[in-house]
């Protein structure tokens, strides 16, 4: 079941965002941070067990842009469609915000191509989300890949 997260799945989101962080697949997050952004979470929920098992985050850059992002499945669970359905839940958030481009940085072009993101060049996005890269371990040699998708209206 897919919902939005809440406080108390902060602890869960970020020990399956470092288990990602941790071999580099992904930008890890500070507890801190999480906090912050938490309405910006939505989680997996076994409808069995009630544990988080995966997670993704759509955050609002502008007007008209919004940014997919800590996109993560404990591993146990990868290959069953989860991130697919975090993936359709967060373009259906931006779509109701009436966001017309949303773009995600990845090592998993080929999963986002599914959703039709294109891979555009990583300079076209405004320099307001580079902010984060400042605590990238890999900052300033960005080895990700933009993808943009523009959405109907």
């Amino acid at each position: 079941m897919i919902r939005k997260a809440t406080t108390k799945d902060i602890q869960v989101i970020h020990k399956i965002l470092s288990e990602y962080g941790n071999k580099g697949d992904l930008l890890p997050r500070p507890l801190s941070q999480l906090y912050d952004h938490v309405r910006d979470f939505f989680v997996f929920e076994d409808p069995d067990t009630k544990s988080i098992i995966g997670c993704c985050a759509l955050q609002f850059c502008w007007e008209d842009l919004a940014e997919i992002r800590s996109l993560a499945v404990s591993a146990e669970y990868e290959r069953q469609k989860i991130g697919s359905r975090l993936i359709e839940a967060t373009l259906m958030e931006a779509r109701s915000f009436k966001i017309k481009n949303v773009f995600a940085l990845t090592y998993k072009p080929d999963f986002f191509r599914k959703f039709d993101f294109q891979i555009i060049d990583k300079s076209t996005l405004p320099h307001k989300i580079w902010a984060d890269c400042l605590l990238c371990v890999k900052f300033p040699d960005c080895d990700e890949i933009a993808m943009m998708k523009k959405l109907d209206p």
